[in-house]
């Protein structure tokens, strides 16, 4: 087969001789070599053109030496001759392929890009061609490879040099790069020079230029890598196993991935079978028995559809004894049986439908490989042939063995995680809150997402009514995922609740909550050293009557506001230590708030991604809140839909949108109360004559004996100047009285001979609830009726 690329068949004295000595090829080169044309010696014997006959009786697959021949016009000529033997084949006999280079030793310009390669020093084998692909250069290395020094083979084409038709496919690739301009690598294996087994090489090829850019040659460079080549055969299919197998913490999708390894490499029909994990009361148990409950988890064949199945994937079968599932599953060992051996009959037997398929479809063999992992059984996969007409062998069978090995960790780690994310979210639910208050605050809505692959993890959000109608919202991250992480969020979420119950500021909260995750570090076993459990949190408070909403942030990513009408903007909020590290500061921020505004918190699991940075996540949230919707729930989805991916959240999010309402002030009364305690029924007369213009005459006396008694207890024990203050909703009244003391009554049983200390008494027992406040410039004693029950 001669090459495309048109050679210089002059460059080269070529000649090809049989087994007898017969010539039976002789080219242009050798014409020129030795001047006898092709019509007089072709079909001739090759001996005479020796001069001394005996000199060449080669053996072996290659010979090389210098032979003196005779010239057409009688002079003898010293030529130098490599020589291959090519064996006979089924449709030619054996031959032998002679070459001399004629243009080796041909003087070249000192600038010649191809006699500047650096190649001699290389540890690697280099050969630099020509344009014409014939070898101008051989490093050491290269030469060693060859089995011939330079000097001998120097203008020779690389199909000449090695003589094989692998060496005619690689001059191929040389003749693509050649014309490209393009590097290529090509594997191939074969025996080299005086070797006596094959390697497996690398030729990497890249085209020599010069300095204005044009091609003029070839560089080879050849890498053995045979080691590799014969341990890739037996490992690829193991290492596409690792790679493939286990790349979700999903049962089905892991042992589908399975199948998907072992069809077509292995078998031409596999399925994996699972144990039915409810009937041994969730966990496999130690010691299995027949018949066998197994459920199908994954199948797949070399025919679309695996129309082989009997059972399809989630279906249930008990597999008897003399079934391969079950005895294979009985002795913990790969069972192979075939159908010639007759060790399927009894099997088949029972099973019409399943022998009608064996032999619809040939199949002939198969092996049960059981799914264990650390000591505990969880299946069995099932391998079948019929395409392939040989039966597994050893190999095979190790091979099966090691993959499904490592296949059964990954099903178990898959196993373990969906079993303990149950548990996490049922935990987690238990945790959160299933609906939002209604407040006269905020209108809210909220959304918890688990993280696809990760686990639950320790994401929260709460809206706590206040007094005064006010209301706190709170937004937090335990870090870490899993049953700890979410049993740490529900003691931070019940601690936040606690300490707004005592109306504590939002950096005054954050102190204390900061205190408790140091102390939950402690109890984790770290000495009590800061970042064993940690944990962001950020806290806000907001007033309807001044429409002022105040904030604090540990280490939280801070809300975004969208004012009614407006753009949407992140709020400028110090950003606090996150809490653990204990002792450091943090600080609050306060904003005023039109009615209508909407406060959007959520944890750091919305924003970032593994595809776009913490800023592009603000940027495309504050995008998705800037379409405006009436419903809060609708606008959740629409920032969920926006900013996740759609496999879900690589980490937990919780998201809380909170649309401010205003109280108007004609719900609001205030009076300042004088000293006096004398005055006090004239301020209780004015508090029903406020109450008769809210309409709220069924409240006004309940009302009445509270202010009264939170008015003379302020007078009596408190400092002034005292304020008092009514706020109605449609549901609740409530009073406040502050002062500027900082002494917080006590509700306290009274003896039958007190005169007094039956006055906080009374108003628990007329109101719905009563409690105490600290305030800036004192503190604030309030009350609230309902007005529903009324």
């Amino acid at each position: 087969m001669s090459p495309e690329y048109p050679f210089d068949e002059t460059a080269t004295a070529r000649a090809v001789i049989d087994e007898s000595g017969t010539l039976l090829e002789w080219n242009p080169g050798a014409e020129r070599l030795l001047g006898w044309p092709v019509t007089e010696v072709v079909g001739r014997p090759g001996g005479n053109l020796l001069i001394d006959r005996d000199v060449l009786a080669p053996a072996g697959t290659r010979w090389d030496g210098t032979v003196q021949l005779r010239h057409r016009d009688g002079r003898e000529v010293s030529v130098w001759l490599l020589a291959h033997h090519r064996p006979s084949q089924s449709d030619t006999p054996g031959r032998w392929l002679l070459f001399s280079p004629l243009d080796g030793d041909a003087p070249h310009s000192p600038d010649d890009p191809l006699a500047q390669a650096a190649l001699t020093q290389s540890p690697c084998a280099v050969a630099v061609y020509d344009e014409r692909l014939r070898l101008r250069r051989v490093n050491d290395a290269m030469a060693e490879v060859i089995g011939l020094p330079e000097e001998r083979v120097r203008g020779l084409r690389l199909a000449e040099i090695g003589g094989k038709p692998q060496s005619e496919e690689l001059e191929a690739h040389m003749v693509q790069v050649l014309t490209t301009g393009r590097p290529l690598d090509v594997q191939t294996y074969m025996r080299s020079g005086g070797e006596d087994r094959a390697h497996a090489w690398l030729a990497r090829m890249a085209p020599v230029t010069d300095a204005e850019g044009r091609v003029r040659g070839v560089c080879l460079a050849a890498h053995d890598f045979t080691d590799n080549y014969l341990a890739r055969e037996r490992l690829q299919l193991v290492n596409e196993a690792s790679v493939r197998i286990g790349s979700t913490l999903d049962v089905t999708r892991t042992t589908q991935e399975l199948v998907d390894v072992l069809v077509p490499a292995l078998a031409d029909l596999v399925s994996v079978d699972l144990l039915d994990l409810q009937e041994h009361g969730g966990e496999p148990p130690l010691r299995l028995t027949a018949p066998i409950g197994l459920r199908r988890a994954a199948h797949l064949s070399v025919n679309p559809g695996t129309p082989e199945a009997v059972l399809q994937p989630g279906q249930l079968e008990h597999y008897p004894a003399g079934s391969p599932q079950a005895d294979s599953l009985v002795a913990g060992r790969t069972i192979v049986a075939s159908i010639s051996s007759g060790a399927l009959d009894q099997w088949l037997s029972w099973h019409k439908t399943r022998a009608e398929r064996v032999k619809e479809y040939g199949i002939h063999s198969t092996m049960s490989v059981p799914i264990r992992a650390r000591g505990q059984t969880l299946g069995v996969a099932v391998l079948t042939r019929f395409r392939r007409p040989d039966p597994f062998s050893a190999d095979d069978i190790l091979l099966a063995e090691e993959i499904t090995t490592r296949a059964a960790v990954c099903i178990d780690n898959a196993r373990r995680f969906s079993r303990e994310r149950e548990t996490a979210l049922a935990l987690q639910r238990s945790l959160l809150p299933r609906s939002l208050p209604r407040t006269a605050a905020v209108d809210a809505a909220s959304r918890y997402l688990p993280a696809a692959r990760a686990g639950v993890g320790g994401d929260w959000f709460d809206v706590i009514p206040l007094s005064g109608m006010r209301v706190a919202m709170v937004v937090g991250d335990v870090v870490g995922h899993g049953i700890q992480a979410s049993a740490t969020m529900g003691r931070l979420r019940t601690a936040v609740r606690t300490l707004a119950d005592i109306d504590l500021a939002p950096d005054e909260l954050l102190t204390h909550l900061d205190d408790l995750v140091v102390r939950l570090s402690a109890e984790a076993g770290n000495e009590g050293s800061p970042g064993e459990v940690g944990a962001t949190c950020l806290y806000a408070v907001y007033d309807p009557v001044s429409r002022r909403c105040t904030l604090a942030r540990a280490g939280h990513p801070p809300p975004v506001l969208v004012p009614p009408g407006g753009v949407p903007q992140q709020v400028d909020l110090p950003a606090g230590p996150p809490l653990g590290l204990g002792g450091l500061p943090f600080e609050s921020a306060e904003l005023e708030l039109r009615e209508g505004s909407v406060l959007s918190f959520y944890t750091d699991g919305l924003i970032e991604t593994r595809d776009q940075d913490v800023d592009a996540g603000h940027r495309m949230l504050c995008d998705a809140l800037k379409t405006y919707s009436d419903s809060l729930d609708e606008t959740c989805d629409r920032v969920l839909h926006a900013l996740l991916p759609s496999g879900g959240a690589l980490d937990d999010v919780a998201l809380l949108l909170a649309r401010t309402r205003g109280l108007p002030s004609s719900q609001v009364a205030t009076w300042h109360i004088p000293a006096d305690p004398a005055l006090v029924a004239p301020i209780r007369k004015q508090v029903v004559e406020q109450l008769d213009g809210w309409g709220l005459q069924e409240a006004a006396f309940t009302a009445e004996l509270v202010v009264s008694e939170l008015v003379t207890n302020a007078i009596r024990y408190g400092a002034h100047p005292i304020r008092l203050r009514l706020i109605h909703d449609e549901a609740t009244l409530i009073c406040e009285v502050s002062d500027t003391s900082h002494t917080a009554p006590h509700l306290r049983r009274a003896k039958t001979w007190d005169e007094g200390g039956r006055g906080l008494l009374l108003v628990a027992q007329l109101t719905q609830r009563w409690g105490s406040r600290h305030t800036a410039d004192g503190k604030t004693i309030w009350a609230e009726i309902g007005l529903l029950d009324e």
